[in-house]
């Protein structure tokens, strides 16, 4: 592989890069050509995919063999030069891991650390991923964030380690093929021990976009499952929580608005979200445990299933109400069901096709039962009829 600028280069279309359009492959390996100048190239011939001819929007595959003429390159594009970590900061990055995966590394992100930067966030947790690259291999790919957690709230942190898996990874997400179990304190206990809030989420007019809240009427979907695991008299209980969909602060949003903030979440509770006692004051919400599928396990139905252990001041919490924590991991939400093939699909359609006409036929069967039973009392008993004589015979 020649990667010379000043010639014509030849690239291998690697694994990771398998289905992606020509113009996302310049975007991940060549940042600073830009798009323009594939388009010019595509259409003059001289990028060329095993010898042929090809357009900006065409998917590449697995092993073939990529053509790039000389030049093209602005200086201006591609990607800002890294910052730098500092010793402290590596090891800080590194005492986050929890597993690690070819295509991923998974973090507990503890309380106070922010996923990404702000306008006043400046250690983040996108800042230390610099951490994870390998120094020692050229144009070593930096490890992405694929999806998020408030400030705020510990627990799971997925990062994929390449552009490709970081694909996979986000599709899951989006998809909502991915589960996601949460644990949480909140204030009081709710009546119905186990259920769903559908509740639609807004951006809170005034706030800038900081705050949510329930809009009924011009809010995005936002389901929730949750079950009450055990309680602490009336005072507060620990919930198991399960977001169906990925709205900002849907969590949080969702248990103040039923009336059960969570506990340390003065932003949607007020002052009623803290307890009082040995109870700390910081937020009691933790991303338990990620089940998601995984790039290397394509086709296989295999998943990357993790654990989170609980921040210090959740695990106190928990141990001073008295809380066993195992009897969330011993009984979840659902039960996972495994990915079932095209066939076992098509057999399942069928079988639920032909389960509804057999109930929409006992159905018709019962309306006309109901008319011609309606239909003899409208017209009242046969002439002659009555008490002592009820087949109506002649007397």
């Amino acid at each position: 592989m020649n990667k010379n600028a000043n010639e014509v280069r030849q690239f291998t279309v690697s694994d990771d890069d398998d289905g992606i359009r020509l113009d996302r492959w310049f975007k991940r390996n060549l940042p600073k050509i830009g798009f323009a100048t594939i388009s010019r190239w595509a259409r003059t011939g001289q990028v060329r995919v095993d010898g042929g001819r090809v357009k900006p929007e065409d998917r590449l595959e697995a092993g073939q063999v990529l053509r790039v003429p000389p030049g093209g390159e602005d200086q201006k594009r591609g990607p800002k030069p890294r910052r730098p970590l500092t010793e402290e900061e590596i090891a800080e990055a590194r005492a986050m891991v929890i597993r690690e995966t070819p295509s991923a590394i998974v973090l507990n992100k503890p309380p106070g650390l922010a996923t990404q930067g702000g306008s006043k966030t400046t250690k983040h947790v996108d800042g230390l991923l610099d951490a994870f690259v390998d120094d020692q291999e050229e144009d070593a790919p930096r490890p992405r964030l694929v999806h998020r957690l408030d400030k705020d709230t510990s627990g799971v942190l997925l990062i994929a380690r390449t552009p490709g898996s970081a694909a996979t990874y986000s599709r899951k997400f989006s998809g909502r093929s991915a589960r996601k179990v949460y644990w949480a304190l909140v204030v009081g206990v709710p009546e119905v021990r186990e259920g769903t809030i559908d509740a639609p989420l807004a951006k809170q007019p005034g706030t800038g976009g900081e705050k949510m809240h329930v809009d009924e009427e011009g809010g995005q979907i936002a389901k929730t499952r949750y079950r009450v695991v055990e309680r602490a008299g009336t005072r507060a209980a620990w919930v198991e929580l399960e977001p169906l969909t990925g709205r900002t602060h849907q969590l949080r949003v969702h248990l103040a608005a039923i009336g059960h903030p969570i506990v340390g979440d003065g932003k949607y509770g007020g002052q009623d979200a803290f307890l009082t006692g040995a109870i700390s004051r910081k937020m009691h919400l933790h991303a338990r445990r990620l089940i998601i599928g995984t790039p290397e396990s394509k086709g296989a139905g295999g998943k990357l299933d993790v654990t989170a252990d609980l921040p210090e001041h959740f695990a106190t919490s928990m141990e001073s109400l008295g809380f066993d924590l195992s009897l969330s991991d011993a009984s979840p939400i659902r039960d996972e069901a495994p990915e079932r093939t095209p066939a076992e699909k098509k057999q399942a359609a069928r079988r639920h096709a032909k389960q509804f006409r057999k109930d929409r036929r006992g159905e018709r069967r019962t309306r006309a039962t109901s008319k011609v039973t309606a239909k003899k009392k409208a017209k009242g008993p046969a002439k002659g009829r009555g008490p002592g004589n009820p087949k109506g015979r002649k007397k």
